[in-house]
């Protein structure tokens, strides 16, 4: 599915019209993973992954779940449009459907059950969340929701922080792994995160809503509204969400306060099509919020809730969708502002930070077997408030070729031009052979880069004379499939990475000589991610995915466990209630942290044709464990929700 009719699919929600052939990577744990320190050694986790595994190669005993979980059928990342996934030679991994739609539950749960991706949390919701793609952390992958990128243009190196987002009013996320500088530039060294917000999937109007409540004092609510005809579209949703938390630094440490978090968060979608060939439209967000943290010292008694983070964010981009002669034309502008204050012991700093891009993208067929050419340009100005402002301008050019029936072949190259430090050449090529109806074999090689920070360049600790990081990228995947609703797919993969930006403390005592520097040495990720699914019988079935990383580091990358699996089991009953209980476990991990499982239990039941009641249950073991080296989780923990459409 390509070029102007398959824009035209996926931007009137054809993607939901036929969900069964797309992903549901919802391995759909029931809940967001909290349980406790273990000694499960390694050759227990082992063992395990070798049990799931093993179960996963069988072939499909039925085709249909009652939440499917499917290979992504549709890629919008790996080329820089629509493109059918088995024509990509990209790792792809998609959710969406109800393994998003619980509005107390964070999105990076959601993420953590992805092959390849680890997620760091300081506390509970509202609290600073990092997610990691093949052991590179935040900075090395770029979040786009709706079009918009929404890393933090203040920050020390520019991330987004998951701490704070759910599912409410999120109808779909790709992650598309592996160095993609030689599409979008800066930043895409390891993986990029692509959120869609709510679509009209039918004509007419049609509303949603979901409420949650549950442990710490927890309510969330959320609001859909679509609308739909032969030439509009239109979607609008709202959620808030409150809780009470508990104590960000582990309560063992003798913390005492905790930590609550209460957010507000609007977005909306409009779009006209003009004609068959013209769309016009604009889609925003804006996001309201206050969360209590630690710092790494704990509570101190006399000044309670004196930490806090207050965030007020908004994006908005304007896009036309147009066709010249045989060329289709994408044209968006986009703004992005973030008002950060983080106050701490009674002292608040504000980090305030825009990003203003304007992009164009062409496309054509080129050749008479298939082939497309893909091309643009794109200018982007950040500016942080005290630290300066930097503009990234680029161009790039990408050719699809097929080469025969079975075999296809992707060509990137992108230039890049920063104020501050100059020009970088990026590229990648990936291609996919389909070796039988049920065999892929999928390859990538490509280069990628980040341009230091205005914090990194400007800020306080920083030095104007910092250069590029560069990175290379490897993968090597096969995918055997059996029917349409089992699978196992392996990847092997490798990540260098130099000149790297890192904290350095000059070698002195005195931390105001400290700052950031290029730092010595390489970074070296590679492992191999396997995920898959298995369908024991017509109302049973399996999930799993496993990712092991091997380490070599000197430059201060995350640290990443070296084995994370991952394991759901889903049964519907005739009466229609879905069980589900999923197991996440990590183990040899960085800094000497312990070994931890956590298992989750989700139960939902349909109470009429429109509405759907559910109770999850996170930590069902209430085991104690960390995320993050002395920042607590959550003890054993109730949910209980309503879901409905009309």
């Amino acid at each position: 599915m390509r070029g102007a009719c398959a824009k035209r699919f996926f931007r009137r929600g054809g993607y939901q019209t036929v969900r069964r052939n797309l992903s549901r990577i919802s391995h759909n744990p029931p809940g967001s993973g909290a349980t406790g320190k273990n000694d499960m050694t390694r050759p227990l986790h082992l063992l395990i992954a070798t049990t799931a595994l093993g179960s996963a190669v069988l072939p499909a005993a039925a085709q249909e779940a009652s939440t499917p979980y499917m290979l992504p059928e549709i890629t919008i990342l790996a080329a820089g449009e629509t493109t059918d996934l088995d024509r990509s030679g990209s790792s792809v991994s998609v959710v969406e459907g109800y393994a998003l739609q619980t509005p107390a539950r964070p999105v990076s749960a959601v993420l953590q059950d992805m092959p390849g991706v680890t997620v760091r949390r300081s506390g509970p919701l509202g609290t600073t969340a990092s997610v990691s793609v093949r052991g590179a952390p935040g900075q090395y992958v770029p979040v786009l929701i709706d079009g918009i990128d929404v890393s933090d243009p203040a920050a020390g190196q520019p991330s987004f922080d998951f701490g704070g987002l759910t599912g409410t009013g999120i109808g779909r996320i790709e992650l598309l792994r592996g160095a993609q500088s030689a599409l979008y530039g800066s930043r895409a060294v390891s993986g990029i995160v692509d959120i869609r917000s709510l679509r009209p999937t039918e004509d007419g109007f049609h509303h949603s809503f979901g409420i949650e409540a549950g442990s710490y004092d927890t309510l969330a609510a959320s609001y859909g509204l679509t609308y739909r005809d032969a030439a509009t579209e239109l979607a609008f949703s709202a959620s808030r969400i409150k809780t009470d938390g508990f104590s960000a630094r582990d309560e063992n440490d003798g913390n005492f306060e905790t930590d609550g978090y209460d957010a507000t968060r609007l977005s909306f979608y409009a779009a006209r099509h003009i004609d068959d060939q013209t769309t016009i439209g604009l889609n925003g967000f804006s996001t309201d919020s206050t969360g209590n943290f630690d710092e790494f010292g704990g509570d101190t008694f006399g000044t309670p809730g004196d930490e806090f983070n207050t965030l007020k964010a908004y994006g908005l981009r304007a896009f036309a969708e147009f066709t010249t002669g045989s060329v289709e034309h994408d044209l968006s502008l986009t703004r992005y502002r973030s008002d950060r204050i983080s106050s701490s012991n009674g002292v608040a700093d504000a980090f305030d930070g825009t990003r203003t891009k304007l992009s164009w993208q062409g496309a054509t067929d080129i050749g008479a077997a298939g082939g497309r050419l893909i091309f643009g340009a794109d200018r982007e100005k950040e500016k942080a408030e005290g630290n300066g402002e930097a503009t990234l301008t680029g161009a790039f050019a990408e050719i699809a070729m097929p080469f025969g029936p079975d075999v296809d072949v992707n060509l990137s190259v992108r230039r890049d031009d920063h104020s501050r430090f100059g020009g970088f050449t990026s590229a990648r090529m990936s291609g996919v052979w389909r070796a039988r109806p049920d065999l892929l074999v999928r390859a990538s090689v490509g280069n990628g880069f980040r341009a230091p920070s205005l914090y990194e360049l400007f800020g306080p600790f920083g030095d104007a004379s910092l250069e590029r990081e560069d990175s290379l990228s490897a993968e090597l995947g096969v995918e055997k499939r059996w029917g349409d609703d089992a699978h196992l797919r392996a990847t092997a993969f490798l990540l260098n990475a130099d000149n790297m930006i890192g904290w350095d403390d000059r070698g002195t005592d005195d931390w105001s000589d400290d700052g950031y520097n290029q730092v010595e040495g390489k970074s070296r990720r590679r492992g191999v991610e396997i995920d898959g699914r298995y369908a024991l019988a017509e109302r049973f079935s399996l999930t799993g995915a496993y990712t092991y990383t091997d380490n070599v580091d000197s430059t201060g990358w995350a640290d990443v466990a070296e084995h994370v699996l991952t394991l759901g089991a889903e049964t519907t009953f005739a009466t229609g209630t879905v069980a589900g209980l999923s197991l996440h476990h990590e183990a040899d991990r960085a800094l000497d942290l312990p070994s931890f499982a956590t298992v989750d239990l989700s139960l939902s039941h349909p109470l009429t044709d429109q509405a759907t009641g559910y109770i999850r249950v996170e930590n069902l073991l209430d085991r104690e464990y960390q995320l993050n080296d002395g920042y607590g989780t959550s003890d054993r923990a109730f949910y209980v929700g309503l879901r409905a459409g009309f």
